[in-house]
């Protein structure tokens, strides 16, 4: 009927102390992403597919952020391990889901970026402000869609002996491994989801950056190719930020068997928190109009 959450193996005495820094963090999350949004949506001269999709790039890691927020500052402040069954299901598909989304919409900013610089001439016909909106539905359908199935084969399992999560938020190999049943289905189609979505979304990330550089190292100048490379560097660093930490994290809940929790639990919350709080540091460094 429930699960009991875990905050950081062996610092359990040191968590009042530990929120602070996850304190900033949140803060900084809620608060940097809050005002790019207010910042485009009050500025005419940002209404343009670049700053469309760093909005929501935005609401996803405002998304993520209060995901998490409740269960890790509660386990933190006052030693709430318990969440039930049906809430950890329910912050589990929305944690999936916005990560999912996150991954699709750094692929969409790729795209914006390969054809401002390749097609400059055409970059405004094709990703006009209906065409973004498009593209913003059809990755949170896809997002919502591909995870659906996953609460439910989650609820078909039988649990019992442990309950403890390795985290402080439910995650879905943590619960999976959980079960006292059979979890190959479990296993093959998360799997499946993962390669099929984040996996693609990062094959044809890295094909986008591939066609950049073919279309920068064909300019003329060094000061065109840089100022070319300039615009990419904000969208390079977040990809970084995200997808480091997620491969790391699918890597241990999968292989890394004998891996200290300590680690596990720290690249999760790598994972989850870092990205949504530094990204509006990476944008505004990096972007004059919002600086």
């Amino acid at each position: 009927s429930a699960f009991l959450m875990m905050g950081i193996p062996g610092l359990e005495a040191l968590h009042p102390w530990i929120s602070i820094p996850f304190c900033a963090l949140y803060l900084s999350a809620l608060l940097g992403n809050c005002v790019i949004l207010f910042i485009v949506r009050r500025t005419p001269s940002l209404h343009e597919p670049m700053y469309y999709f760093l909005c929501m790039l935005a609401l996803t890691d405002l998304g993520l952020a209060l995901c998490t927020l409740p269960t890790t500052l509660g386990l933190f402040w006052f030693g709430v391990r318990r969440i039930a069954f049906d809430a950890c299901l329910t912050q589990m598909y929305f944690i999936h889901i916005l990560s999912f989304i996150e991954s699709s919409v750094l692929l969409a900013m790729a795209f914006d970026r390969f054809m401002a610089i390749s097609h400059p001439l055409r970059h405004a016909a094709i990703l006009t402000r209906s065409t973004v909106l498009k593209i913003g539905l059809a990755i949170v359908l896809r997002g919502m869609l591909s995870l659906l199935p996953i609460p439910f084969l989650l609820k078909r399992l039988t649990y019992c002996g442990r309950t403890e999560l390795s985290h402080s938020f439910c995650f879905h190999p943590d619960i999976m491994n959980l079960a006292c049943a059979d979890i190959k289905v479990n296993v093959f189609y998360g799997m499946i989801i993962l390669l099929s979505t984040v996996g693609t979304d990062f094959i044809f990330i890295v094909l986008s950056y591939i066609l950049i550089i073919r279309t920068v190292v064909s300019l003329t100048t060094r000061e065109e190719c840089l100022k070319a490379l300039n615009t990419c560097v904000s969208h390079i660093c977040a990809v970084l930020v995200f997808f480091i930490p997620m491969i790391g994290l699918s890597m241990i809940h999968r292989f890394g068997k004998n891996v200290p929790p300590l680690v596990n639990t720290l690249v999760a919350y790598t994972y989850l928190i870092i990205p949504p709080a530094l990204n509006p540091v990476i944008y505004s460094i990096k972007s004059t109009h919002i600086r």
